[in-house]
Protein backbone atom coordinates (compact mmCIF):
# COMPACT_ATOMS: atom_id res chain seq x y z
CA UNK A 1 0.00 0.00 0.00
CA UNK A 2 2.97 2.51 1.02
CA UNK A 3 4.82 1.63 -2.01
CA UNK A 4 1.79 2.11 -4.55
CA UNK A 5 0.98 5.90 -2.47
CA UNK A 6 5.05 6.61 -3.17
CA UNK A 7 4.70 5.50 -7.25
CA UNK A 8 1.24 7.67 -7.44
CA UNK A 9 2.91 10.46 -5.75
CA UNK A 10 5.81 10.44 -8.50
CA UNK A 11 3.83 10.61 -10.61
CA UNK A 12 1.29 12.81 -9.99
CA UNK A 13 3.87 15.10 -9.90
CA UNK A 14 6.15 14.08 -13.18
CA UNK A 15 2.49 14.49 -15.07
CA UNK A 16 2.21 18.02 -13.66
CA UNK A 17 5.70 19.01 -14.40
CA UNK A 18 5.48 18.03 -18.33
CA UNK A 19 2.10 19.83 -18.34
CA UNK A 20 3.60 23.06 -16.70
CA UNK A 21 6.61 22.76 -18.67
CA UNK A 22 9.11 22.59 -15.66
CA UNK A 23 12.48 21.72 -15.22
CA UNK A 24 12.01 19.35 -12.35
CA UNK A 25 14.66 18.38 -10.37
CA UNK A 26 14.39 14.07 -10.43
CA UNK A 27 17.24 13.17 -7.87
CA UNK A 28 15.66 16.17 -5.79
CA UNK A 29 12.52 14.86 -6.00
CA UNK A 30 13.51 10.87 -5.73
CA UNK A 31 15.17 12.24 -2.29
CA UNK A 32 13.00 13.93 -0.89
CA UNK A 33 10.36 10.91 -1.54
CA UNK A 34 13.22 8.30 0.17
CA UNK A 35 12.86 10.92 3.31
CA UNK A 36 9.07 11.12 3.10
CA UNK A 37 9.30 7.22 3.08
CA UNK A 38 11.32 7.38 6.31
CA UNK A 39 8.90 9.46 8.24
CA UNK A 40 6.41 7.71 7.61
CA UNK A 41 8.11 4.21 7.97
CA UNK A 42 8.96 5.51 11.57
CA UNK A 43 5.02 6.94 12.45
CA UNK A 44 4.28 3.69 11.86
CA UNK A 45 6.67 1.84 14.20
CA UNK A 46 5.55 4.89 16.52
CA UNK A 47 2.11 3.57 16.41
CA UNK A 48 2.96 0.15 16.64
CA UNK A 49 4.67 1.05 19.85
CA UNK A 50 2.10 2.99 21.09
CA UNK A 51 -0.45 0.11 20.87
CA UNK A 52 1.77 -2.06 22.87
CA UNK A 53 1.40 0.99 25.91
CA UNK A 54 -2.05 1.35 25.87
CA UNK A 55 -2.62 -2.02 27.57
CA UNK A 56 -0.99 -0.31 30.32
CA UNK A 57 -2.43 3.32 30.22
CA UNK A 58 -5.12 5.14 28.80
CA UNK A 59 -5.51 5.15 25.03
CA UNK A 60 -6.20 9.42 24.84
CA UNK A 61 -3.26 9.59 27.67
CA UNK A 62 -0.74 7.30 25.55
CA UNK A 63 -1.62 9.13 21.99
CA UNK A 64 -1.56 12.76 24.31
CA UNK A 65 1.39 12.72 26.59
CA UNK A 66 3.31 9.50 25.48
CA UNK A 67 2.05 7.87 29.00
CA UNK A 68 4.05 9.76 30.75
CA UNK A 69 7.23 7.62 30.51
CA UNK A 70 9.24 9.08 27.55
CA UNK A 71 13.01 8.46 28.41
CA UNK A 72 14.80 11.82 28.41
CA UNK A 73 17.05 11.16 25.05
CA UNK A 74 13.88 11.04 23.36
CA UNK A 75 12.15 14.10 25.21
CA UNK A 76 15.74 16.07 24.71
CA UNK A 77 15.30 15.76 21.18
CA UNK A 78 11.20 16.14 20.33
CA UNK A 79 11.18 19.34 23.01
CA UNK A 80 14.24 21.12 20.98
CA UNK A 81 12.55 20.04 17.40
CA UNK A 82 9.56 21.58 18.75
CA UNK A 83 10.68 25.37 17.53
CA UNK A 84 13.01 24.54 15.32
CA UNK A 85 10.76 24.39 12.77
CA UNK A 86 10.91 25.95 9.02
CA UNK A 87 9.79 29.22 10.42
CA UNK A 88 12.62 29.30 12.68
CA UNK A 89 15.15 28.01 9.52
CA UNK A 90 13.89 29.84 7.51
CA UNK A 91 13.06 32.83 9.23
CA UNK A 92 16.40 33.69 10.49
CA UNK A 93 18.46 33.30 7.34
CA UNK A 94 15.62 36.11 6.14
CA UNK A 95 16.26 38.27 8.71
CA UNK A 96 20.00 38.11 8.66
CA UNK A 97 20.03 39.11 5.06
CA UNK A 98 17.69 42.49 5.18
CA UNK A 99 19.78 45.48 4.94
CA UNK A 100 17.16 46.79 7.45
CA UNK A 101 18.09 43.91 9.91
CA UNK A 102 20.79 41.80 10.43
CA UNK A 103 21.95 39.59 13.12
CA UNK A 104 21.36 41.96 15.83
CA UNK A 105 17.61 41.05 15.11
CA UNK A 106 17.76 37.74 15.49
CA UNK A 107 16.21 37.17 18.92
CA UNK A 108 14.30 34.07 18.23
CA UNK A 109 17.43 31.66 19.96
CA UNK A 110 18.01 33.47 22.81
CA UNK A 111 14.62 34.12 23.90
CA UNK A 112 13.99 30.12 23.84
CA UNK A 113 17.04 29.62 25.74
CA UNK A 114 15.69 32.11 28.41
CA UNK A 115 11.78 30.63 27.66
CA UNK A 116 13.16 26.49 28.49
CA UNK A 117 14.91 28.06 31.58
CA UNK A 118 12.16 30.03 32.82
CA UNK A 119 10.04 27.04 32.25
CA UNK A 120 12.21 24.69 33.72
CA UNK A 121 12.21 26.73 36.95
CA UNK A 122 8.78 28.17 37.50
CA UNK A 123 6.17 25.89 35.27
CA UNK A 124 7.49 22.09 34.92
CA UNK A 125 6.42 21.62 38.32
CA UNK A 126 3.61 22.92 39.17
CA UNK A 127 1.72 21.63 35.85
CA UNK A 128 3.04 18.28 36.80
CA UNK A 129 2.44 18.30 40.28
CA UNK A 130 -1.78 17.96 39.05
CA UNK A 131 -0.91 15.04 36.57
CA UNK A 132 -2.47 17.88 34.11
CA UNK A 133 -2.97 15.84 30.47
CA UNK A 134 -3.12 19.56 28.40
CA UNK A 135 -1.74 23.24 29.34
CA UNK A 136 -5.68 24.33 29.43
CA UNK A 137 -6.59 21.84 32.79
CA UNK A 138 -5.46 24.45 34.84
CA UNK A 139 -7.10 27.18 33.36
CA UNK A 140 -10.55 24.81 32.97
CA UNK A 141 -10.08 23.83 36.19
CA UNK A 142 -9.85 27.63 38.05
CA UNK A 143 -12.14 29.48 35.70
CA UNK A 144 -14.00 26.76 34.26
CA UNK A 145 -15.38 25.34 31.10
CA UNK A 146 -16.63 28.69 29.70
CA UNK A 147 -13.85 30.50 30.54
CA UNK A 148 -11.73 27.53 29.43
CA UNK A 149 -13.30 27.43 25.98
CA UNK A 150 -12.77 31.44 25.32
CA UNK A 151 -9.05 30.85 26.22
CA UNK A 152 -8.77 27.57 24.09
CA UNK A 153 -8.94 30.08 21.51
CA UNK A 154 -5.68 31.72 20.90
CA UNK A 155 -3.85 28.41 21.95
CA UNK A 156 -5.77 26.62 18.63
CA UNK A 157 -5.05 29.95 16.45
CA UNK A 158 -1.54 29.45 17.91
CA UNK A 159 -1.38 26.01 16.82
CA UNK A 160 -2.47 26.53 13.35
CA UNK A 161 -0.89 29.87 12.11
CA UNK A 162 2.03 27.77 13.30
CA UNK A 163 1.40 25.07 11.50
CA UNK A 164 0.93 27.34 8.51
CA UNK A 165 4.47 29.14 8.72
CA UNK A 166 6.34 26.02 8.64
CA UNK A 167 4.08 24.71 6.00
CA UNK A 168 4.85 27.55 4.18
CA UNK A 169 8.45 27.55 4.48
CA UNK A 170 8.71 24.18 2.58
CA UNK A 171 6.79 25.28 0.07
CA UNK A 172 9.22 27.87 -0.96
CA UNK A 173 11.91 25.87 -0.77
CA UNK A 174 10.94 23.21 -2.87
CA UNK A 175 9.51 25.65 -5.65
CA UNK A 176 12.80 26.75 -5.47
CA UNK A 177 15.19 23.56 -5.24
CA UNK A 178 12.78 21.22 -7.29
CA UNK A 179 11.10 23.93 -9.59
CA UNK A 180 7.76 22.45 -8.38
CA UNK A 181 4.76 24.47 -7.36
CA UNK A 182 4.89 25.52 -3.92
CA UNK A 183 1.36 24.12 -3.08
CA UNK A 184 2.24 20.82 -4.22
CA UNK A 185 4.94 20.52 -1.69
CA UNK A 186 2.77 21.94 1.19
CA UNK A 187 -0.22 19.33 0.18
CA UNK A 188 1.91 16.28 -0.01
CA UNK A 189 4.28 17.31 3.15
CA UNK A 190 1.01 18.33 5.40
CA UNK A 191 -0.72 14.79 4.37
CA UNK A 192 2.63 13.53 5.71
CA UNK A 193 2.53 14.75 9.44
CA UNK A 194 -1.28 14.10 9.07
CA UNK A 195 -0.66 10.46 8.35
CA UNK A 196 2.12 9.67 11.12
CA UNK A 197 0.46 11.68 13.72
CA UNK A 198 -2.51 10.22 13.40
CA UNK A 199 -1.73 6.71 13.81
CA UNK A 200 0.58 6.85 16.68
CA UNK A 201 0.21 10.04 18.73
CA UNK A 202 2.97 11.60 20.18
CA UNK A 203 4.91 8.27 20.11
CA UNK A 204 5.32 9.17 16.44
CA UNK A 205 5.62 12.50 16.61
CA UNK A 206 8.72 12.20 19.28
CA UNK A 207 10.69 9.26 17.07
CA UNK A 208 10.18 10.64 14.33
CA UNK A 209 11.19 14.10 15.64
CA UNK A 210 14.86 12.08 16.85
CA UNK A 211 15.36 11.57 13.05
CA UNK A 212 14.55 14.47 11.58
CA UNK A 213 16.59 16.59 14.27
CA UNK A 214 19.56 14.41 13.27
CA UNK A 215 18.88 14.87 9.82
CA UNK A 216 18.75 18.65 9.85
CA UNK A 217 21.90 18.85 11.79
CA UNK A 218 24.14 17.15 9.32
CA UNK A 219 22.13 18.70 5.93
CA UNK A 220 22.37 22.17 7.08
CA UNK A 221 26.13 21.80 7.82
CA UNK A 222 27.18 20.10 5.23
CA UNK A 223 25.73 22.61 3.24
CA UNK A 224 27.62 25.86 4.70
CA UNK A 225 31.30 25.39 3.71
CA UNK A 226 29.53 25.28 -0.33
CA UNK A 227 28.18 28.10 0.27
CA UNK A 228 31.02 30.33 1.99
CA UNK A 229 33.46 29.58 -0.29
CA UNK A 230 31.73 30.08 -3.41
CA UNK A 231 33.52 32.54 -5.37
CA UNK A 232 30.59 34.89 -5.85
CA UNK A 233 30.56 35.63 -2.03
CA UNK A 234 32.70 37.98 0.26
CA UNK A 235 34.27 37.13 3.61
CA UNK A 236 31.42 37.03 5.80
CA UNK A 237 33.87 38.22 8.76
CA UNK A 238 34.84 41.43 5.97
CA UNK A 239 30.86 42.35 5.11
CA UNK A 240 30.37 42.15 8.94
CA UNK A 241 32.81 44.69 10.13
CA UNK A 242 33.46 46.77 7.41
CA UNK A 243 30.91 49.46 7.19
CA UNK A 244 31.97 50.39 3.64
CA UNK A 245 30.32 47.53 2.51
CA UNK A 246 27.04 47.84 1.59
CA UNK A 247 24.97 47.21 4.81
CA UNK A 248 27.00 45.06 7.87
CA UNK A 249 24.85 41.88 8.00
CA UNK A 250 25.66 42.01 11.83
CA UNK A 251 23.37 44.32 12.03
CA UNK A 252 22.87 47.81 13.91
CA UNK A 253 20.16 48.43 17.03
CA UNK A 254 19.47 52.26 16.80
CA UNK A 255 18.38 53.73 20.32
CA UNK A 256 14.99 54.38 19.39
CA UNK A 257 14.72 50.73 17.86
CA UNK A 258 15.50 49.83 21.59
CA UNK A 259 11.96 49.19 23.31
CA UNK A 260 10.79 47.47 20.20
CA UNK A 261 13.96 44.97 20.63
CA UNK A 262 13.40 44.37 24.07
CA UNK A 263 9.77 43.81 23.14
CA UNK A 264 10.15 41.30 20.50
CA UNK A 265 12.70 39.60 22.93
CA UNK A 266 10.27 39.46 25.83
CA UNK A 267 7.48 38.13 23.22
CA UNK A 268 9.57 34.84 22.44
CA UNK A 269 10.83 34.36 25.95
CA UNK A 270 7.88 34.42 27.90
CA UNK A 271 5.47 34.03 24.94
CA UNK A 272 7.16 30.73 24.46
CA UNK A 273 5.95 29.44 27.31
CA UNK A 274 2.41 28.96 27.40
CA UNK A 275 1.48 26.61 24.34
CA UNK A 276 0.71 22.87 24.07
CA UNK A 277 3.31 21.59 22.39
CA UNK A 278 6.15 22.53 25.12
CA UNK A 279 4.11 21.29 27.92
CA UNK A 280 3.35 18.09 26.28
CA UNK A 281 7.15 16.84 26.91
CA UNK A 282 6.75 18.46 29.75
CA UNK A 283 3.49 16.13 31.23
CA UNK A 284 5.49 13.38 29.44
CA UNK A 285 8.53 13.06 30.92
CA UNK A 286 8.91 10.01 33.25
CA UNK A 287 9.64 12.56 36.39
CA UNK A 288 9.70 16.45 37.31
CA UNK A 289 13.75 16.26 37.37
CA UNK A 290 13.86 15.28 33.98
CA UNK A 291 11.23 17.73 32.79
CA UNK A 292 13.51 20.01 33.98
CA UNK A 293 16.65 18.82 32.39
CA UNK A 294 14.75 18.35 29.33
CA UNK A 295 13.72 22.15 29.38
CA UNK A 296 17.43 23.39 29.80
CA UNK A 297 19.11 21.28 27.62
CA UNK A 298 16.53 21.76 24.96
CA UNK A 299 17.24 25.21 25.06
CA UNK A 300 20.58 24.97 23.70
CA UNK A 301 20.05 22.83 21.66
CA UNK A 302 17.77 25.09 19.43
CA UNK A 303 20.51 28.09 19.65
CA UNK A 304 23.21 25.07 18.35
CA UNK A 305 20.70 24.54 15.54
CA UNK A 306 20.29 27.95 14.21
CA UNK A 307 24.16 28.95 13.43
CA UNK A 308 23.67 27.14 9.91
CA UNK A 309 21.28 29.51 9.44
CA UNK A 310 22.71 32.24 10.42
CA UNK A 311 25.51 31.59 7.98
CA UNK A 312 23.47 31.53 5.34
CA UNK A 313 21.87 34.51 6.00
CA UNK A 314 25.33 36.08 6.15
CA UNK A 315 26.37 34.52 2.89
CA UNK A 316 23.17 36.19 0.77
CA UNK A 317 24.19 39.73 2.46
CA UNK A 318 27.83 38.75 1.20
CA UNK A 319 26.93 37.91 -2.24
CA UNK A 320 27.83 39.33 -5.98
CA UNK A 321 23.75 38.23 -7.17
CA UNK A 322 25.44 38.92 -10.82
CA UNK A 323 28.34 36.50 -10.38
CA UNK A 324 25.53 33.87 -9.95
CA UNK A 325 22.73 32.73 -12.69
CA UNK A 326 20.30 33.95 -10.45
CA UNK A 327 21.64 37.23 -11.37
CA UNK A 328 20.18 40.88 -10.62
CA UNK A 329 18.01 42.17 -9.30
CA UNK A 330 18.89 41.13 -5.69
CA UNK A 331 16.58 38.41 -3.82
CA UNK A 332 15.28 41.59 -1.84
CA UNK A 333 15.08 43.82 -4.51
CA UNK A 334 12.88 41.38 -6.11
CA UNK A 335 10.65 40.69 -2.86
CA UNK A 336 12.19 37.30 -2.35
CA UNK A 337 13.95 37.44 0.60
CA UNK A 338 11.51 35.12 2.59
CA UNK A 339 13.32 32.18 0.01
CA UNK A 340 16.92 33.40 0.85
CA UNK A 341 17.92 30.34 2.24
CA UNK A 342 16.67 28.12 -0.40
CA UNK A 343 18.10 30.35 -2.83
CA UNK A 344 21.60 30.09 -1.69
CA UNK A 345 21.23 26.56 -1.25
CA UNK A 346 20.36 26.85 -5.32
CA UNK A 347 22.47 29.00 -6.83
CA UNK A 348 25.68 28.91 -4.33
CA UNK A 349 25.84 24.82 -3.44
CA UNK A 350 26.35 22.34 -6.26
CA UNK A 351 22.80 20.32 -6.52
CA UNK A 352 23.67 17.71 -4.82
CA UNK A 353 24.02 19.67 -1.62
CA UNK A 354 21.19 21.64 -2.21
CA UNK A 355 19.09 18.44 -2.13
CA UNK A 356 20.44 17.55 1.16
CA UNK A 357 19.44 21.37 2.45
CA UNK A 358 15.93 20.55 0.70
CA UNK A 359 15.71 17.74 3.15
CA UNK A 360 16.66 19.42 6.11
CA UNK A 361 13.84 22.06 5.58
CA UNK A 362 11.41 18.92 5.09
CA UNK A 363 12.97 17.76 8.77
CA UNK A 364 12.44 21.23 10.56
CA UNK A 365 8.91 21.82 8.89
CA UNK A 366 7.99 18.22 9.86
CA UNK A 367 9.70 18.35 13.29
CA UNK A 368 7.21 21.52 14.21
CA UNK A 369 4.08 20.67 11.99
CA UNK A 370 3.51 17.41 13.77
CA UNK A 371 3.70 18.85 17.10
CA UNK A 372 1.29 21.22 16.44
CA UNK A 373 -0.82 19.41 14.76
CA UNK A 374 -0.93 16.89 18.09
CA UNK A 375 -1.35 20.02 20.43
CA UNK A 376 -4.37 21.71 18.54
CA UNK A 377 -6.37 18.34 18.57
CA UNK A 378 -5.37 17.20 22.09
CA UNK A 379 -6.96 20.44 23.45
CA UNK A 380 -10.23 19.92 21.20
CA UNK A 381 -10.60 16.06 22.73
CA UNK A 382 -9.88 16.77 25.97
CA UNK A 383 -10.42 20.00 27.62
CA UNK A 384 -13.74 20.96 24.57
CA UNK A 385 -14.98 17.30 23.67
CA UNK A 386 -14.58 15.22 27.12
CA UNK A 387 -14.76 17.95 29.63
CA UNK A 388 -17.50 19.93 28.54
CA UNK A 389 -19.85 18.29 25.40
CA UNK A 390 -19.75 14.59 26.48
CA UNK A 391 -18.08 13.86 29.81
CA UNK A 392 -18.94 10.12 29.68
CA UNK A 393 -17.02 9.76 26.59
CA UNK A 394 -15.21 6.49 26.47
CA UNK A 395 -11.23 6.14 25.10
CA UNK A 396 -12.14 5.74 22.20
CA UNK A 397 -14.49 8.34 21.35
CA UNK A 398 -11.19 10.92 23.05
CA UNK A 399 -8.69 9.91 20.15
CA UNK A 400 -11.56 9.46 17.65
CA UNK A 401 -12.53 12.92 18.19
CA UNK A 402 -8.81 13.65 18.39
CA UNK A 403 -8.06 12.12 14.99
CA UNK A 404 -10.92 13.83 12.99
CA UNK A 405 -9.69 17.20 14.42
CA UNK A 406 -5.78 16.30 12.68
CA UNK A 407 -7.68 16.46 9.45
CA UNK A 408 -9.66 19.70 9.88
CA UNK A 409 -6.79 21.39 11.67
CA UNK A 410 -3.88 20.09 9.07
CA UNK A 411 -6.66 21.40 5.73
CA UNK A 412 -7.01 24.33 7.57
CA UNK A 413 -3.00 25.13 8.35
CA UNK A 414 -2.35 24.36 4.30
CA UNK A 415 -5.13 26.51 3.14
CA UNK A 416 -3.47 29.14 5.16
CA UNK A 417 0.25 28.54 3.84
CA UNK A 418 -1.14 29.65 0.46
CA UNK A 419 -1.80 33.08 1.61
CA UNK A 420 1.43 33.87 3.70
CA UNK A 421 3.62 36.65 2.37
CA UNK A 422 6.67 36.39 4.87
CA UNK A 423 7.30 33.92 6.53
CA UNK A 424 8.98 35.16 9.51
CA UNK A 425 5.76 37.86 9.49
CA UNK A 426 3.18 34.80 9.95
CA UNK A 427 5.46 32.80 12.24
CA UNK A 428 5.87 35.62 14.59
CA UNK A 429 2.00 36.59 14.22
CA UNK A 430 1.56 33.00 15.39
CA UNK A 431 2.30 33.82 19.11
CA UNK A 432 1.05 37.27 19.59
CA UNK A 433 -2.58 36.01 20.71
CA UNK A 434 -0.77 33.37 23.11
CA UNK A 435 1.58 36.21 24.68
CA UNK A 436 -0.99 39.09 25.32
CA UNK A 437 -3.49 36.20 26.49
CA UNK A 438 -2.38 33.64 27.56
CA UNK A 439 0.34 34.33 29.16
CA UNK A 440 -1.19 35.90 32.01
CA UNK A 441 -3.58 33.67 32.75
CA UNK A 442 -2.23 30.56 33.10
CA UNK A 443 0.68 32.86 35.04
CA UNK A 444 -2.25 33.96 37.21
CA UNK A 445 -3.87 29.99 37.82
CA UNK A 446 -0.50 29.28 38.67
CA UNK A 447 1.17 31.98 40.82
CA UNK A 448 -1.06 33.90 42.13
CA UNK A 449 -4.01 32.78 44.33
CA UNK A 450 -7.93 33.76 44.20
CA UNK A 451 -8.05 34.54 40.90
CA UNK A 452 -11.32 34.48 39.21
CA UNK A 453 -13.62 33.95 36.45
CA UNK A 454 -14.55 37.72 36.18
CA UNK A 455 -10.71 38.48 36.48
CA UNK A 456 -10.07 36.16 33.38
CA UNK A 457 -12.89 37.42 31.71
CA UNK A 458 -12.19 40.99 31.99
CA UNK A 459 -8.57 40.22 31.38
CA UNK A 460 -9.21 38.51 28.15
CA UNK A 461 -11.05 41.10 26.65
CA UNK A 462 -9.65 44.15 27.43
CA UNK A 463 -6.63 42.53 26.67
CA UNK A 464 -7.67 41.57 23.00
CA UNK A 465 -9.26 45.22 22.33
CA UNK A 466 -5.86 46.77 23.50
CA UNK A 467 -3.85 44.25 21.22
CA UNK A 468 -6.02 45.19 18.51
CA UNK A 469 -6.30 48.87 18.49
CA UNK A 470 -2.49 48.68 18.49
CA UNK A 471 -2.67 47.75 15.12
CA UNK A 472 -0.61 45.41 12.92
CA UNK A 473 1.20 46.12 9.50
CA UNK A 474 1.38 42.55 8.07
CA UNK A 475 -2.50 42.47 8.58
CA UNK A 476 -3.05 45.98 7.08
CA UNK A 477 -4.72 47.57 10.39
CA UNK A 478 -3.38 50.58 11.14
CA UNK A 479 -3.33 51.82 15.13
CA UNK A 480 -5.63 53.91 16.98
CA UNK A 481 -3.83 54.08 20.15
CA UNK A 482 -0.50 55.72 18.96
CA UNK A 483 2.23 55.15 22.13
CA UNK A 484 5.21 56.89 22.32
CA UNK A 485 7.35 56.95 19.62
CA UNK A 486 4.88 55.52 16.92
CA UNK A 487 5.92 56.73 13.73
CA UNK A 488 5.26 56.83 10.26
CA UNK A 489 7.32 54.70 7.91
CA UNK A 490 6.57 53.93 3.95
CA UNK A 491 3.08 54.53 4.66
CA UNK A 492 2.93 52.38 7.14
CA UNK A 493 2.62 52.83 10.82
CA UNK A 494 5.57 51.01 13.22
CA UNK A 495 4.94 51.22 17.00
CA UNK A 496 8.48 51.65 18.60
CA UNK A 497 7.33 51.45 22.35
CA UNK A 498 7.20 48.01 23.72
CA UNK A 499 3.12 47.27 23.59
CA UNK A 500 3.09 43.56 23.25
CA UNK A 501 4.91 43.64 26.88
CA UNK A 502 2.74 46.55 28.01
CA UNK A 503 -0.40 44.22 26.45
CA UNK A 504 0.55 41.28 28.61
CA UNK A 505 1.04 43.28 31.92
CA UNK A 506 -1.58 45.21 31.21
CA UNK A 507 -3.76 41.74 30.89
CA UNK A 508 -2.23 40.64 33.76
CA UNK A 509 -2.54 43.62 35.75
CA UNK A 510 -6.58 43.62 35.07
CA UNK A 511 -7.24 39.49 35.83
CA UNK A 512 -5.80 40.35 39.75
CA UNK A 513 -7.53 43.67 40.15
CA UNK A 514 -11.12 42.47 38.51
CA UNK A 515 -10.52 39.28 40.50
CA UNK A 516 -10.24 40.79 44.20
CA UNK A 517 -12.48 43.85 43.28
CA UNK A 518 -15.31 41.13 42.64
CA UNK A 519 -14.50 38.90 45.08
CA UNK A 520 -13.85 41.68 48.24
CA UNK A 521 -17.75 43.43 46.41
CA UNK A 522 -19.40 40.10 46.77
CA UNK A 523 -17.74 39.15 50.58
CA UNK A 524 -19.32 42.12 52.19
CA UNK A 525 -22.34 41.90 50.83
CA UNK A 526 -21.94 45.25 48.44
CA UNK A 527 -22.93 43.11 45.59
CA UNK A 528 -25.60 40.89 46.38
CA UNK A 529 -24.79 37.08 46.26
CA UNK A 530 -27.70 36.02 43.12
CA UNK A 531 -25.75 38.04 40.72
CA UNK A 532 -22.50 35.82 41.46
CA UNK A 533 -23.42 33.66 37.83
CA UNK A 534 -19.94 32.71 38.28
CA UNK A 535 -20.38 30.86 41.80
CA UNK A 536 -16.97 32.38 42.75
CA UNK A 537 -17.99 33.10 46.09
CA UNK A 538 -18.72 29.89 48.34
CA UNK A 539 -21.87 30.27 51.01
CA UNK A 540 -18.78 29.92 53.64
CA UNK A 541 -16.90 33.01 52.74
CA UNK A 542 -19.83 35.32 52.62
CA UNK A 543 -19.82 37.95 55.35
CA UNK A 544 -21.15 37.38 58.33
CA UNK A 545 -22.44 40.06 60.38
CA UNK A 546 -19.66 41.87 62.75
CA UNK A 547 -20.43 41.83 66.56
CA UNK A 548 -22.22 44.36 68.00
CA UNK A 549 -20.08 46.14 71.16
CA UNK A 550 -22.13 47.55 74.47
CA UNK A 551 -20.71 50.52 74.95
CA UNK A 552 -21.19 50.37 78.75
CA UNK A 553 -20.49 46.87 80.00
CA UNK A 554 -18.13 46.00 76.57
CA UNK A 555 -20.04 42.71 76.19
CA UNK A 556 -21.08 41.42 72.57
CA UNK A 557 -24.21 40.90 71.49
CA UNK A 558 -24.40 39.08 68.70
Amino acid sequence: MRCFTVVLVIRIILQYSLLQKMALNIPGLVATIVFYVIMLATGIWAAWKTKKKEKNAKQSEVAMVGGRNMNIFVGLFTTAATWVGGGYINGTAEIVYLPTRGLAWVLAPAGYVLAFIIGGLFFVNPMRSKSYVTMMDPLQETYGNTMGTLLFLPALIGDVFWFAAILSALGATMSVILDIRGYLAIIISACTVILYTLLGGLYSVAYTDVIQLVFMMVSLWICVPFALLNSATESIYYTAVNEFYQVPWIGKLETNYLGRWLDELLYVALGSIPWQIYFQRVLAASSSRQARLTSYFAGFGCVFMVIPSVLIGAVAASTDWNQTSYGLPTPNERGESSMILPIVLQYLCPTYVSVAGLGAIAAAVMSSADSALLSASSMLAHNIYRKILRKKATEKEVVCIMRVSMVAFGAAAGGLAFYSHSIYDLWFLSGELVYALLFPQLFCVLFIPNTNTYGSAAGFLFGFLLRLLAGEPSLKIPPVIHYPGCSLVDGVYIQLFPFKTFTMLLTLGTIVAVSYLVAFLFKRNILPHGWDVCSVIKESEASVPLPEIDEQVGLQKI
